[in-house]
């Protein structure tokens, strides 16, 4: 998490993801690196096109003022301007790092409000295959104290506990761990899951607890839970995507959407590798 990718179109909402990262800043050294992405049909109106890419520099090198000094840990603050299809451009921009996170807010004005509403929304964390937090909380949190982590029975879930359990290391974080079931028949092999991930945030020294939740609407309950402890991010898995094929019967793939649309808690969008062996979290 090392580089973190920012899509801006400078309107107010758009922010929100650029004051998150800030917030790593006060916690990491990071590379923010704003991004902000022209419209491909500007390539026939030249003069258009040059006039909005000085604009977007201006309005870049204006923010860069008023947020570097906010910055911590000799974290560096960057920008670049693209063309092309916006949520193409992002996750392509967050490629070109060995590592890095998208913190995206999910409203915003002119061009990215067709990217970020509606059926829209699942694209950049849809096409991403790094970790993506979708944010729409105002105002943005602070710092992250509480995390979210849900489990279900579907072995992927449990890909997203080492990446979390960094995050909660970095800030010094308490995780709830979150088992969910629509079904009391999978509390055993649920609660199997739970014991793993406990052993594993006890080893790294981590503070957690644990609550057994069932409920027909994962999503609602997920989001309650963490509206009641304060959180400041919840962690899922996302198993949608060209790049992976869905694993059947999960909890969380289907609401995944809901999730980033409903959610007043920034939401972290972990993308399972399609090899995972069974019993280890690397």
């Amino acid at each position: 998490m090392k580089n973190l990718i920012i899509p801006v179109d400078f309107s107010e909402d758009s922010m929100k993801g650029l004051d998150f990262a800030v917030v790593f800043s006060k916690h990491l050294n990071v590379n923010i690196q704003m991004v902000y992405v022209q419209k491909k049909n500007f390539e026939l109106l030249p003069k258009a096109s040059e006039e909005e890419y000085e604009m977007a520099e201006r309005r870049f090198e204006k923010l860069k003022e008023i947020y570097e000094p906010k910055l911590g840990n000799d974290s560096k603050l960057r920008f670049i301007i693209k063309k092309g299809r916006v949520y193409q451009e992002v996750v392509s921009q967050a490629k070109s790092y060995t590592e890095s996170l998208i913190i995206a807010s999910t409203h915003g004005a002119s061009g990215f409000e067709e990217v970020f509403i509606g059926s829209n929304a699942q694209k950049i964390v849809f096409e991403s295959d790094r970790p993506v937090i979708t944010i729409r909380r105002d105002p943005v949190p602070e710092n992250i104290k509480n995390i979210i982590l849900p489990l279900d029975i579907i072995m992927d879930s449990r890909q997203k506990v080492p990446y979390t359990a960094e995050l909660a290391q970095a800030f010094n974080a308490k995780i709830h761990v979150l088992p969910i079931s629509q079904s009391k028949r999978n509390v055993s092999k649920i609660t199997g899951y739970v014991k793993q991930v406990c052993a594993y945030l006890d080893s790294k020294n981590i503070p957690y607890e644990s609550k057994f939740m069932y409920g027909k609407d994962p999503a609602e309950s997920i989001i309650d839970y963490a509206i009641s402890t304060n959180a400041e991010l919840i962690s899922i898995i996302n198993e949608e995507g060209p790049s992976f094929t869905k694993s059947l019967g999960s909890i969380f793939s289907k609401y995944t959407q809901l999730m980033i649309n409903k959610s007043p808690v920034p939401v972290l969008n972990y993308k399972p590798k399609s090899i995972f062996i069974k019993g280890s979290f690397n």
